[in-house]
């Protein structure tokens, strides 16, 4: 047995997920469907395959129950258990065990964090991190992390119980201790009523956990409406234990390289968790920092049987795992690396000498004492053939299996697992730029931006989307420059420059932001959220009437206005002050020019209303969130090339905000720092906007795009709600530009 650093090697692969997953994302896009033309709307059929399979949660009315067996766990499907008498509601996220202490992840604890959005943590007092998804204690994702990959993230970060762990859950817990365990229910809703959310009313998900003084834990499962959360159990596993399962012999091409000519890949299992592979080549592998390094691919194929093809970026394969080299980070901070992406791949990659290693975990299925075909290539860049490659031979898994089960099937022979859980979650999203090249390869390089709209869901903690593309320069293709961003990747858009933002994902047509309008009835809620839309909707509209997909134009507006905003900075008195990044700054004062439906609106692009009460304290008359869906401001416009500079009329920033009150009327007061900015303080920083006003883009093109699974068609809702918000995004574009603008939603 071989003592290695696990530790280390998982805890800087996680700091590199984030950064394979924009890698992943990154690859030049490709198309994945059939493009169909119905009246304004672009029809994408996918491909089959394109979205995965979803796994939703179905474990209502079971009780899971975890074993200990020395430091690791078996787990059954129990009698189902629910104890009706919850105990006390909880005020905050710590408990505090007086009774014994509970064994876990090689500590007994008398106190544990619990996560208002279903999940227990040990160890340091989780902070309150909001939209991060652990709010009120507990373990936390990234805001638009995919569950289906998330769950595996969550290992060896912090010991942890995950019982139904959904990003954005909120709701009520509760605590009861007896001699010989402790009880923790949680009665929780989805999110609700806001732009971001499935649904305008509560929904109801209660589940429970019971710490048994053994060290067995029970999860049972009441009334559950959601169906995408990650359940399981995750103690800390960094033993560095590994074991040498099988080496794998190598063929090169003649006259390959040597960092390119495979001569072996040996295969370990680490803690009975990770599967590591070691690439050894028949000469130094390049460092990440040489040029000869760009585009150099190495891959790793797992199999449950033997395949029928080689190791490829298309190979059927259960999992692919590719090393590739990028550089990450910002500006002159950017660092060369090598990074492993694909199912199951941690992101960190070793290279000494004249190898190089990753490792992952198995996917779904896998058992331990069952067989795994392994197979690998190494590729030149721009190169189809592979310079040398490994041919799928079987190896036996001993004592290494997926962390990953199915729940509703598992038995007490099962295991033990080191770590065991399961992602239950909604379709994988299609990659953005293969959406794009879809679309541009099937109907010329036309639009301005894409928006994309779907009858399925995707795995997306949120019903909204982010957004991204190449900024490209309309009908000429040129750049713009002086707004703090520069036009890139031209090529992975398929475009030759016209195409310049998309949504990332497809909007699913049974979120909020599909429905022309609330339900009836939603101004009785007493609810939070709904409440405070409904009545600013009804209050603060122009003439108390809501526009028909209020929801959909701030969606879409905020997202597409990201083409412009909010990047740059301002050169004030020889400091530069940055008015962003992305949003305007909270205390950026940036008052509509154009509003949309209410006469004082904060730009769609973040920022406020401020009136200053000349005494060093100033009042919010709007704030920094663009619902109900507000205009650009003067700033935004002068960045999109609709005004010139000397229309931008003089602004401020707050800063050091400091909450001071509210005045008659309920607005918040804040204590700040006023710094006074000019557009020519923005010109300072960045530079003139070029092309200026008298040769900028005026006429802007919106694909509508209708994204269908394969085999099926779009329902009537779809069709008609996207057909309506085009029609609305025409509209929203040219009052908010003051007729400066059009916007047209032409597939033609």
């Amino acid at each position: 047995m071989v003592k290695s650093t696990s530790s280390a090697w998982m805890a800087a692969a996680l700091s590199l997920l984030s950064v394979a997953y924009g890698q992943r994302r990154g690859e030049p896009g490709k198309p994945i469907g059939s493009i169909a033309v119905r009246g304004n709307l672009i029809v994408i059929t996918l491909e089959e395959g394109v979205l995965g399979t979803e796994s939703l949660f179905n474990l209502v009315h079971y009780t899971l129950r975890f074993t200990p067996v020395e430091s690791q766990y078996r787990v059954e499907n129990a009698a189902w258990k629910w104890d009706p008498e919850f105990g006390a509601e909880m005020s905050g996220s710590q408990a505090t065990v007086k009774s014994f202490a509970f064994p876990f992840s090689g500590k007994a604890w008398n106190s544990f964090s619990v996560g208002v959005t279903g999940s227990i943590a040990f160890g340091e007092p989780a902070a309150d991190r909001g939209g991060r998804g652990g709010r009120g204690g507990g373990i936390s994702v990234d805001r638009f992390a995919e569950l289906a990959q998330a769950a595996r993230t969550l290992m060896n970060t912090t010991p942890a119980i995950s019982v139904f762990f959904k990003p954005r859950l909120s709701g009520t817990r509760y605590l009861k201790e007896l001699d010989d365990r402790v009880v923790i229910t949680w009665s929780l809703t989805e999110p609700f009523g806001g732009v971001q959310d499935m649904s305008w009313r509560p929904t109801v998900n209660r589940f429970q956990a019971v710490l048994h003084k053994s060290g067995a834990i029970e999860m049972s499962y009441d009334d559950v409406a959601a169906k995408d959360a990650i359940v399981g159990i995750y103690p800390m596993v960094t033993g560095g234990i590994e074991k040498q399962i099988g080496q794998l012999p190598g063929s090169a091409v003649a006259g390959a390289a040597p960092h390119l000519s495979i001569k072996s890949v040996r295969l370990s299992s680490v803690d009975g968790l990770f599967l590591k592979a070691a690439i050894e080549t028949a000469g130094p592998v390049l460092p990440a920092g040489d040029p000869g390094v760009s585009g150099i691919t190495y891959r790793v194929c797992l199999n449950r049987k033997k395949p029928a093809g080689e190791c490829t970026q298309d190979a059927r394969a259960d999992a692919v795992w590719t090393i590739q080299s990028g550089a990450f980070g910002r500006g002159g901070e950017a660092t060369a690396r090598y990074v492993a992406t694909g199912d199951g791949a941690l992101p960190q990659v070793k290279a000494e000498g004249n190898t190089l290693t990753l490792q992952g975990t198995l996917p779904k299925g896998f058992k331990a004492g069952g067989q795994l075909f392994v197979s690998a290539a190494a590729l030149p860049a721009g190169a189809s053939e592979p310079a040398s490659r490994v041919l799928a031979l079987p190896v036996k898994l001993a004592g290494l299996a997926s962390p990953e089960v199915d729940l509703s099937s598992t038995n007490k022979e099962d295991g033990p697992f080191p770590i065991i859980y399961q992602a239950f979650h909604y379709l994988k999203p299609p990659r953005a730029v293969d959406l794009t090249c879809t679309v541009i390869k099937a109907l010329g390089d036309q639009f301005d931006f894409l928006a994309y709209y779907s009858d399925f869901r995707i795995d997306n903690p949120e019903a909204g989307t982010s957004s991204n593309g190449p900024l490209g320069g309309g009908p000429d293709g040129g750049a713009v420059t002086g707004i703090g961003a520069t036009q890139r990747n031209l090529a992975s858009y398929c475009t030759q420059g016209r195409f310049q933002w998309q949504y990332i994902q497809p909007v699913y047509v049974g979120s909020n932001q599909m429905q022309e309008y609330p339900p009836d009835g939603l101004q009785e809620s007493n609810t939070h959220n709904v409440a405070a839309y409904t009545q600013q909707l009804a209050e603060r509209t122009f003439n108390g009437k809501i526009p028909p997909y209020d929801y959909a134009m701030s969606q879409i507006g905020h997202e597409m206005g990201h083409r412009w905003s909010a990047f740059v900075a301002a050169m004030v008195g020889g400091e530069s002050i940055q008015l962003g990044p992305t949003h305007w700054a909270r205390g950026l004062h940036a008052p509509v020019a154009f509003p949309y439906q209410r006469p004082v609106e904060a730009s769609a692009m973040g920022g406020g209303v401020w009136q200053d009460n000349f005494d060093g304290t100033y009042t919010q008359l709007d704030d920094d969130y663009y619902v109900p869906a507000t205009g650009w401001s003067y700033l935004d416009l002068y960045l999109m090339g609709l005004i010139t500079p000397g229309e931008v009329p003089d602004f401020f920033i707050l800063r050091n905000l400091v909450p001071g009150g509210r005045d008659g009327n309920g607005r918040p007061i804040f204590k700040a720092d006023r710094t006074k900015v000019t557009i020519q303080d923005v010109i300072a920083a960045e530079g003139p906007r070029l092309p200026d006003v008298a040769h900028s883009q005026r006429h802007f093109n919106t694909g509508m795009v209708v994204v269908v699974e394969h085999g099926k068609t779009p329902s009537k809702e779809l069709l008609e709600r996207t057909e309506g918000i085009g029609l609305r995004w025409m509209d929203y574009w040219v009052t908010t530009t003051g007729h400066r603008s059009t916007m047209a939603t032409n597939p033609r």
